[in-house]
């Protein structure tokens, strides 16, 4: 169990946070509470229980002092809904996707020698609440984080996150994860987990080993996305540092954290910010399509699992049991496909007699698709999904470059581009976008075998969006530099002679 110290620091983090925002600008502030939130506060079970509120642990506290603090304290005007049709309405389904949860979920699952309580009408308010909490800083970002400068800030704080925490983690490869032990008291997660072959899969502060090599992953390729667009000093301080995570990422054991990063840095490299939106579009609709084809038999599991032992035994027998239980909980899911089981486990199989939880579930989408039915699962992936779309949509409708400068030659005037930004029609598109864009696709694709769904990645999505819709959706009418120009009247009063 987390000793004092846990809870002490968890308590005071707010404490933590105001420092962080006296020190630094808004937005600054809140990417650098985001990231020491995520990998230094104690993570569960250290939390504060209170009643018809959403418990207050590593992830709730955070979000909500990131809400006080930029409204109260730095004084931000905050756009609580974005400027697109579609995200307002993928907000309003994220929000309000557990008012039919509760309702139709009643009902107590009652087993031999236990019972799971239905769902009361004070549950719609902690749930309704819990699902604003965790959009805080997708908000926030989207409001603070909107220009090339932004980006390369949150870009540049992950890199120097990432490599400040690749020597704790170094120390659990040598000596096995034993600083959560150390600080918090406690190891929080199962330890046979954390041994891969002959050595140890570092963990820290984390909820995983998995999480751990996800953020060298995503430290890494933000370190190979500011190398593509940087130049100077900087740039060969990045390429020592990449060198250095890519080795950690090697040494974090974890093959899917492994192929990603190979995967981005091969395409932020070596392909266009264009094309890396378009992929990271496939990579999404994928991510999309992945229930609905579980659903319907479609995904080629044996084929998967060979490739898998290919690889090691220890892998295949993962993933074979992966699949076991991701099939059970989905059946489990489709007994209420629309709004889903709710909360306090009921969305989990349990044994018929003790009513213990037998069921593992690793894959975020089983999880919100089991607790909020469809409903839940399109109001959450649908806004990770958004800025990918958005971005995809600047890189279609953007004309190239090629075409601008032709048009300048000849005309001295830019083509009509309806619904684009006078930023657009200029073509100042930073080509960070793209891998970003990359980088969160990689990210809604790992909610397939695994809940990585953090912080980091609403904060992620939240700027992406910002940026997006600062260039495509326009504030004002633009003019249509093609049309004809209207004949001059002469207004000063002649001379009559």
């Amino acid at each position: 169990m987390p000793n004092l110290f846990a809870h002490l620091v968890l308590a005071l983090w707010p404490l933590v946070m105001l420092g962080i925002f006296r020190a630094l600008p808004p937005g600054r502030a809140l990417i650098w509470s985001v990231l020491a939130s995520y990998l230094l506060l104690p993570p569960y079970p250290t939390e504060f229980d209170f009643p018809l509120f959403p418990s207050m642990d590593k992830t709730t506290i955070p979000n909500i002092m990131a809400i006080v603090l930029t409204v109260f304290y730095a004084k931000e005007k905050i756009k609580w809904l974005p400027d697109t049709a579609l995200g307002k309405i993928l907000v309003a389904i994220f929000v309000m996707a557990p008012i039919p949860t509760v309702l139709t979920n009643p009902e107590p699952i009652v087993f031999v020698m236990d019972m799971l309580r239905g769902l009361y009408a004070q549950d719609i308010f902690a749930m309704m609440v819990m699902q604003c909490i965790l959009l805080a800083n997708f908000m926030l970002a989207r409001n603070l984080l909107t220009t090339e400068k932004d980006l390369r800030d949150l870009l540049l704080a992950m890199v120097i996150a990432g490599t400040a925490y690749a020597f704790p983690m170094l120390i659990e490869v040598r000596l096995s994860p034993q600083i959560n032990i150390w600080v918090y008291g406690f190891f929080q997660h199962m330890f046979d987990q954390m041994i891969r072959g002959d050595g140890f899969r570092p963990i820290v502060f984390l909820s995983h080993g998995i999480w751990a090599a996800m953020l060298t992953m995503m430290s890494l390729s933000a370190a190979v996305i500011l190398i593509a667009n940087t130049e100077g000093r900087l740039r060969t301080k990045l390429i020592w540092t990449a060198l250095f995570l890519v080795a950690v990422l090697v040494l974090a054991k974890t093959l899917s954290a492994l192929l990603y990063a190979t995967f981005i840095i091969g395409m932020v490299l070596f392909t266009g910010w264009r094309t890396q939106a378009k992929v990271a579009m496939v990579l999404a609709v994928l991510a999309l399509a992945y229930p609905i084809a579980k659903g319907a038999d479609l995904v080629p599991e044996e084929r998967l699992l060979e490739m898998a032992s290919r690889v090691s035994d220890d892998r295949a027998q993962s993933l074979e049991f992966r699949f076991e239980h991701e099939g059970a909980l989905l059946n489990r899911a489709q007994e209420k496909p629309y709004f889903g089981w709710g909360i306090w486990g009921r969305n989990q199989i349990h044994d018929p007699v003790t009513g213990r939880m037998t069921s593992v579930a690793d894959g975020r989408w089983v999880l919100t698709l089991g607790m909020l039915g469809w409903l839940g699962f399109i109001g959450e992936l649908g806004l990770l999904i958004l800025p990918i779309f958005l971005v995809y949509r600047m890189s279609v409708r953007l004309p190239s470059e090629e075409i601008w400068r032709q048009h300048q030659r000849e005309m001295n005037v830019f083509p009509a581009q309806g619904g684009l930004t006078k930023k657009m029609q200029q073509g100042e598109i930073t080509p960070i976008v793209g891998g970003l864009s990359l980088l969160l696709a990689i990210n809604t694709v790992d909610l397939l075998p695994n809940a990585t769904l953090t912080t980091m990645t609403w904060l992620i999505a939240g700027a992406l969006l910002g940026y997006a819709e600062a260039y495509l959706v326009p504030k004002d009418k633009p003019a249509n530099p093609l049309d004809k120009p209207a004949i001059a009247v002469e207004t000063r009063p002649r001379t009559v002679l």
